[in-house]
């Protein structure tokens, strides 16, 4: 397969040419580090990797790539962060700068708000990893989670083939805690949905989605799975559900070990009180890192909140959350 041009390079013979590393030029602005070019990294191995900071996908690759980046840095291993935008709160360069301290990304960022570099790699997917040998030629890429061995192993090698001594073949041993935990795949039933109604689905308030305009809901007494409501006053926008008044409720029925929204208050430092529920109880036990075991929480940074967590066999639950304050943007429900 080729991406973006074809090229034979030395070396590593049994991994395909994908394609050159085509650089970062079209980048909005730099964390971490100061500009990158794909000339200067010339000689050096690559890990580039295209994040977004809400995106749960990526959220469970990151320890991965923060423990790669730290164990093979010394070897010369050099790893990007491509921040390219889904939502619009995503595009805050001050959000991003938040998110890359919050999630101690401290490997080089490059912000990607025209998406000029998702271009140049002909990109289309959330975590999306390329690996670059030492000849600027792109060896391997990962859409999506998973694979972690295979991926070090290829890092490892083309160290080596590098010329880099002492790389080793241990892989790195990993922890992850809160939302960067892996997925109970074999208990998820519930897909990631959208709220905004350009690409919402399964949503069971009567009359459907009255567009781009405050509008009075109500959320049906029974939910079938995946299906979800509105109670209250809300405007159902492009991207994202903004809610005028107080009091203001989403239920979702849904079966996964964790349940996930991307939410973010509507005026920026303005805190939003929330509540949730599960059938109708206080979630005890089964409470997420963003609220206590009665299922209290408060809503003040752009991002993905964990709400549920589930800790012994898997069911069938609704999920409800009312917001005790107004301007609450809620954009998805994932879940893991």
């Amino acid at each position: 397969m080729s991406l973006f041009g074809t090229r034979r390079s030395p070396g590593t013979a049994t991994l395909p040419v994908e394609g050159y590393l085509p650089g970062f030029d079209g980048a909005t602005g730099w964390l971490n580090s100061p500009p990158l070019t794909a000339a200067e990294l010339r000689g050096r191995v690559v890990l580039v990797q295209f994040w977004t900071f809400t995106c749960i996908n990526w959220l469970r690759t990151l320890p991965y790539v923060r423990a790669w980046a730290h164990r093979y840095q010394d070897h010369g291993l050099v790893v990007v962060g491509v921040h390219t935008p889904e939502f619009d709160v995503e595009h805050d360069l001050g959000n991003v700068r938040r998110a890359v301290t919050d999630l101690e990304v401290e490997y080089p960022v490059a912000v990607d708000n025209d998406y000029a570099v998702w271009t140049a790699f002909a990109n289309h997917y959330w975590p999306a990893l390329y690996l670059i040998d030492a000849q600027g030629d792109i060896r391997h890429h990962r859409f999506g989670e998973g694979d972690y061995d295979r991926s070090e192993r290829i890092i490892q090698r083309l160290l080596t083939d590098a010329g880099v001594a002492g790389v080793g073949q241990d892989l790195v041993a990993v922890e992850a805690a809160g939302v960067e935990a892996e997925a109970d795949w074999d208990s998820l039933w519930s897909p990631e949905n959208y709220l905004g109604y350009e690409r919402t689905e399964n949503f069971a308030s009567a009359n459907g989605v009255v567009l781009d305009t405050p509008h009075r809901y109500a959320a049906p007494t029974q939910l079938r799975l995946n299906q979800w409501g509105l109670s209250g006053d809300w405007t159902v926008k492009r991207q994202a559900i903004v809610l005028n008044a107080p009091e203001g409720r989403i239920a979702y029925r849904f079966h996964a070990r964790d349940l996930h929204l991307v939410m973010a208050p509507a005026a920026p430092g303005t805190p939003v009180r929330f509540r949730v529920l599960l059938d109708s109880q206080p979630p005890e036990g089964a409470h997420g890192i963003d609220v206590d075991d009665q299922g209290d929480g408060t809503l003040t940074d752009p991002r993905l909140y964990q709400l549920v967590r589930q800790p012994g066999p898997v069911g069938e639950h609704t999920f409800e959350i009312t917001f005790l304050d107004p301007g609450v943007q809620a954009y998805a429900f994932t879940f893991g």
